[in-house]
């Protein structure tokens, strides 16, 4: 690589990392309904795409620009991964089945403001409490917590709501 562009496949990793993690995040914005962001990140997204593409066809002919642009591609993945489970965007439905008493852990899900549904059902080996809450995504580590230290081998599943 001469002097002049020796940066470029280091601008060009960088470049697609924020990139790549903008259109990861734009993804996830639609699929959880926030419509009004995703066309603000698809456009930043894009626009840097058009930049670091034109710099790599005019200035990068070498094998280092391409390994840096496949690389900060893979990169962008995980960076924008990571950056979704920190905002934690969305809610869950956390559903809890649970043989013995239940009160306690019901109250300390309502006094930390968590809406609960519960019902008696019947389950493989008797009566049992089936528990639900609807929380934000932020939410979780709390809940189980709470399910765990009242009742450590309590059935929980947790999913998004349809």
């Amino acid at each position: 690589m001469n002097e002049i562009n020796w940066y470029l496949p280091i601008l060009v990793f960088f470049a697609r990392i924020v990139d790549v993690s903008l259109g990861t995040l734009c993804i996830i914005y639609i699929n959880k309904g926030k419509r009004m962001l995703a066309p603000l990140l698809g456009f930043v997204e894009v626009f840097i795409w058009i930049v670091v593409v034109s710099q790599l066809v005019r200035s990068v002919s070498s094998l280092a620009g391409f390994l840096a642009y496949a690389a900060g591609f893979a990169a962008g993945n995980y960076v924008g991964m990571v950056i979704e489970s920190r905002l934690a965007i969305g809610n869950l439905i956390v559903r809890a089945i649970v043989v013995g008493e239940t009160d306690i852990l019901i109250q300390s899900l309502k006094d930390a403001s968590y809406g609960v549904t519960h019902f008696d059902a019947h389950g493989a080996t008797g009566l049992v409490k089936v528990i639900y809450t609807v929380i934000n995504r932020k939410e979780l580590n709390d809940v189980i917590k709470r399910l765990q230290d009242s009742h450590p081998h309590a059935f929980y599943t947790v999913r998004n709501p349809a």
